[in-house]
């Protein structure tokens, strides 16, 4: 019997706007043409809220795959896992983004340069102090 639509695993993601963790994540989603619905904890807190009190702690991301709950998974750790339980096939194509790695310092200094721009406000005020991780 073929897979059918029906047959797709159920993916919520709860990921970082901006994380080499979470970017992993995505592009193993990418790599196998997953549907997935992604709670950005940045942009919304209530979904940060919803994760903890889902996996008891506060570590992203976090991936729930048919009522299966994955905390603190890297995209590789979600692959193998979906692989061994029989949801996909595994494929030796390459994923579009690291799937193993924290953000560079690069991508760290661009989104704190984000974040201070958008809390600068549209009046020209000085922008908050942004802490990185």
């Amino acid at each position: 019997m073929s897979e059918t639509a029906d047959q797709s695993p159920k993916i919520t993601c709860y990921l970082k706007t901006y994380c080499g963790w979470s970017e992993g994540v995505r592009a193993i989603m990418r790599k196998y043409e997953l549907e997935y619905d992604e709670k950005d904890i940045i942009a919304n807190p209530a979904f940060r809220w919803e994760m903890e009190q889902k996996t008891g702690q506060p570590l992203s991301p976090c991936v729930e795959i048919n009522g299966k709950m994955l905390p603190d998974v890297s995209g590789e750790e979600v692959e193998a896992w979906m692989v061994e339980n029989g949801l996909i096939k595994g494929s030796e194509a390459e994923p579009d983004a690291p799937i193993d790695a924290s953000c560079s310092p690069e991508q760290h200094a661009a989104q704190a340069r984000m974040e201070a721009e958008e809390q600068g406000g549209q009046d020209g005020a000085a922008g908050k102090i942004v802490f990185l991780d």
